[in-house]
């Protein structure tokens, strides 16, 4: 004899006491701007950056008298924020049909939820990561919900049209690349080493100065620096950040190649001074600033966010950028 089994179903343990959240990634670029560019505070709607230029024009010397020439401009760029809420409603009644029942209080009303720091944690997590892509991708003109909000540091730039171009045949071999080839394993070297030879003279040595990526592309450009085997060069100690966080030291040069996932997908690289990038808030991590409570009036758990963003670059024709053709 054995036991018969047929009438009933697999049995699946509930942990009711655990979740697992998936994988977040942070707001680089913000932190990097944060650290060494400029945030800009107090901003309601919009706020001019102010720009100073001069020449200096010689003239001939040894001799008595004064001639006035050259010229000193001061001029604006505005960073304009956009204004962005979250909002969820939860009803904690929702779970007592699910084995989430097991994490409910006594009783038949909730003015928590179950698993919150759980939920906070993602949630802020989440806005942080929507923080970044905006940050570069975002587009007042985009049909994406997150992307609308504000302008990112991409369509800046391409709006000004005065960056250098580095995906060029003078800097590329066989090139410039095109939407059909890609950036490739094979290319990445030479596409990162294209932003060095087009980077504008006058920023050229500044100490600021950082190469910007998507994690896929600079996935490749490791994977090609590995390839080549470039015995003479170790990429170690100070070559590499301290936090070996997507960031190495480019051969041949002092600049830092930084990968952040705000650029992930886009086929895009930015060489420039930090001190040239601007982010522009109303009160300085805003948005980490939330709210969970309970409406009784809707016997509901609420989560509220809001916050205000924006970006802008002073000098658009300081920057290098590589895109495919």
């Amino acid at each position: 004899m054995a036991f018969n089994l047929a009438g009933l179903t697999d049995y699946v343990i509930q942990n009711a006491e655990e979740l697992v959240t998936k994988s977040l990634f942070s707001a680089k670029t913000q932190m990097v701007v944060t650290k060494d560019g400029n945030l800009m505070t107090g901003i309601k709607s919009a706020e001019t950056i102010n720009r100073l230029a001069t020449d200096a024009i010689f003239q001939a010397g040894g001799s008595c008298g004064f001639l006035s020439s050259g010229e000193t401009s001061i001029s604006q760029r505005v960073l304009t924020v956009g204004k962005v809420k979250v909002n969820e409603s939860l009803c904690p009644k929702d779970l007592e049909s699910k084995y989430t029942q097991q994490a409910l209080p006594g009783g038949s009303r909730y003015d928590t939820i179950a698993f919150a720091k759980d939920f906070t944690d993602l949630k802020a997590g989440t806005i942080s990561e929507q923080i970044e892509k905006g940050i570069w991708q975002g587009d007042t003109t985009s049909v994406d919900a997150n992307l609308k909000r504000w302008d990112g540091y991409i369509k800046i730039i391409d709006a000004a049209g005065t960056a250098v171009n580095s995906n060029t045949a003078a800097n590329i071999a066989g090139g410039p690349i095109g939407t059909g080839t890609g950036i490739t394993v094979a290319n990445s070297f030479d596409v990162v080493n294209s932003l060095t030879l087009s980077l504008p003279a006058r920023v050229q040595g500044k100490s600021d100065v950082r190469y910007f990526c998507g994690w896929d592309v600079f996935s490749k450009f490791i994977t090609k620096l590995v390839a080549l085997n470039l015995f003479h060069y170790a990429p170690v100690g100070t070559e590499v950040s301290d936090e070996n966080d997507g960031e190495i030291i480019i051969p041949g040069t002092q600049y830092k190649l930084t990968a952040v996932h705000g650029l992930d997908g886009t086929n895009r690289l930015f060489a420039l001074r930090v001190s040239n990038m601007f982010l522009g808030t109303d009160l300085e991590h805003e948005e980490e600033r939330w709210e969970l409570f309970f409406a009784k009036e809707a016997d509901e758990v609420r989560f509220v966010n809001e916050f205000k963003y924006g970006c802008q670059i002073a000098f658009p024709d300081e920057i290098a950028t590589f895109k495919l053709v």
